[in-house]
């Protein structure tokens, strides 16, 4: 008896630690996506079983179109496949900038720690890196937890120093499903660069030689079951402070708040940029928004009207889960009647997927 409450006491010790790990993780999510997209690739009407379109082929393996859950998706296959934006410059990375992709994590997650998918950035100088990440989301299947996630980083300072580190496995662990999609995101602001998954922050590194052009690199063994998987891939310029919008332009518009796909269920991402108004919001008690729920011309206003409405009021009832009152509030889906960019390219149906805080 008494063996059997020391091990469950020890287990509710060992739970409230990592339980506390986990929310010191959670706190670190202070990514802030940039304001100006211009590449922008959800990956929706390829051609299935060709090379992604918006893609240049760098090395390695063919990697190709396909689609998995019945959505589209870039199939990184072989040893090793390198692929890089299709840019009209070579060097179009500005000084400020954010980079944001979702990974497929399998049931496998791959079945080494060799397996891993890679954000590399790269500049002229430094051709080969100037930083990369490699993350590699295992799983074990038997335990069905994540078992071996690992993240590696290696970089150069400005001064032309070699450094590398490592991401601690029991703050990428909780954040890994098996069988589900997983959001990195990156931002470089001119010489700090810091590394997400899931909205957490696991590379902080503040010292780090500019790069100008970027690259995803998949690396994993002949087992098909271990392919890696990618889309929604989207680089921005900048990344403006909330209130600084608000002043600027008497409203805020956030690319930071994202749904699961034709719902209006928030993913767990979206919480950083809704917490940072919730934030702003208690500072600035003065302040009272039109929460506005916009969409591109893909679909019908039939599907969009309604679908804009419910998730502007899914984001108001976020608001007042994080305290704000109910009455400095309220919901509006424009749907897609309200375009700030072209709908006809990728880019410009980036930027008219959008909530808008309106001043009131």
């Amino acid at each position: 008896m008494k063996k059997t409450l020391l091990t469950a006491t020890l287990a509710l010790i060992c739970a409230g630690a990592l339980a506390q790990e986990v929310e010191t993780a959670y706190a670190k999510s202070d990514f802030v996506p940039g304001d100006e997209i211009f590449f922008d690739d959800p990956v929706e009407n390829e051609k299935l079983g060709e090379f992604p379109h918006y893609w240049d082929f760098l090395g390695g393996e063919e990697c190709e179109i396909i689609t998995l859950n019945g959505e589209q998706a870039i199939k990184l296959s072989g040893w090793f496949t390198d692929i890089a934006p299709l840019m009209k410059e070579e060097d179009y990375l500005p000084e400020e900038f954010t980079v944001e992709f979702d990974v497929w994590s399998p049931a496998t997650g791959g079945s080494s720690l060799n397996d891993h998918i890679d954000l590399v950035l790269r500049s002229e100088e430094y051709s080969d890196y100037c930083v990369f990440v490699a993350l590699n989301p295992a799983w074990n299947e038997e335990k069905d937890i994540c078992g071996t996630a690992d993240l590696n980083y290696a970089f150069y300072s400005p001064s032309g120093d070699y450094r590398d580190g490592i991401a601690k496995g029991s703050l990428i662990e909780p954040l890994i499903k098996a069988n589900s999609w997983l959001h990195v995101a990156a931002s470089f602001n001119k010489r700090a660069f810091k590394y997400y998954v899931n909205g957490v922050r696991l590379v902080n590194l503040p010292n780090v030689i500019r790069p100008t052009r970027m690259l995803l690199r998949s690396v994993s063994n002949c087992d098909e079951k271990d392919r890696f998987y990618i889309k929604n891939i989207r680089i921005a310029k900048g990344a403006v402070p909330l209130y600084d919008r608000l002043l600027n332009d008497g409203k805020i518009t956030s690319y930071g708040i994202t749904f699961d796909v034709g719902k209006a269920t928030l993913k767990p991402e979206s919480m950083t940029e809704i917490a940072r108004i919730a934030k702003l919001m208690t500072e600035h008690p003065e302040l009272n928004f039109e929460v506005q729920g916009h969409c591109d011309n893909t679909g019908s206003d039939k599907v969009n009207d309604p679908l804009s409405q419910k998730r502007a009021e899914a984001i108001v009832e976020a608001l007042v889960k994080q305290g704000v009152d109910a009455g400095r509030l309220s919901a509006v889906g424009k749907g897609s009647h309200s375009p700030i960019a072209d709908n006809s390219t990728d880019e410009g149906r980036a930027k008219n997927r959008r909530v808008e805080f309106v001043k009131k």
